[in-house]
């Protein structure tokens, strides 16, 4: 019973890896994405008028919301597979 807890919990530790790298990449592009917008000059802009400049506020802002709801999903697995793995070390401590 021990040896597919432990190849679940490695499983999900490479799975866990992967996904911080995902979030890692987008973290760096959100974060270029507000030094461009901190980059940008405060008076008279001419970016297309304000349409253009809505456009772009608006994808920066998706860009952002985007990348706090991949660390929100990041953690709710984080917590489902923790709480897996404390279940599973529970019942094994009490077989013993």
């Amino acid at each position: 019973m021990q040896k597919p807890v432990t190849d679940m919990m490695e499983h999900m530790s490479r799975t866990n890896q992967q996904l911080a790298r995902i979030l890692d990449s987008e973290r760096h592009v959100v974060v270029r994405l507000s030094e461009v917008v901190k980059a940008l000059p405060d008076h008279n802009p001419d970016f297309g008028g304000a349409p253009g400049i809505l456009e772009s506020t608006q994808a920066l802002t998706q860009s952002i919301v985007a990348y706090l709801n991949s660390l929100a999903n990041l953690e709710e697995t984080i917590a489902a597979q923790l709480t897996f793995v404390v279940r599973e070390l529970n019942e094994g401590d009490e077989s013993e």
